[in-house]
């Protein structure tokens, strides 16, 4: 993944709220990207697809698997976007699924934001790993 960036943004000054917002795109073009070169799809096939696997249940069942591998300061950053008051849950996800999925993002956006390219893809290979693993099961 190439960092988009022209300018530094300063991380350190940005609210998990505000790190969440850009690592859900970050996350959504890892899940596209991937579908796309698995098979040529439909688009219809290739939305339902992508919603199911950036859905806030399957994004916190990802972070679950993931957190034993992060180290002490993206641990530090997911909880900061877990806290965060995020305001109104969607119908369709439960406050604690919502809340480790923003968290997930705040992860996704710092590391996008610090051009952690190479640790980004190491997660996100991890949670392919689990969910290839579950629907084998």
């Amino acid at each position: 993944m190439i960092s988009l960036l022209e300018k530094k943004a300063d991380i350190s000054s940005l609210s998990p709220l505000t790190l969440a917002f850009l690592g859900d795109t970050v996350f959504d073009l890892l899940v596209r990207s991937e579908l796309i070169c698995e098979a040529n799809r439909p688009v219809n096939a290739l939305h339902t697809t992508a919603s199911k696997k950036v859905c806030a249940h399957a994004q916190a069942e990802a972070v679950r698997h993931i957190m034993p591998m992060l180290t002490e300061d993206e641990l530090a950053v997911f909880k900061r976007g877990r806290n965060a008051h995020t305001g109104a849950i969607p119908k369709h996800a439960s406050s604690a699924d919502y809340h480790y999925a923003t968290g997930l993002e705040s992860l996704f956006g710092w590391l996008y934001l610090k051009g952690e390219a190479e640790r980004i893809h190491q997660l996100f290979n991890a949670i392919k790993e689990f969910d290839e693993g579950v629907k084998h099961e």
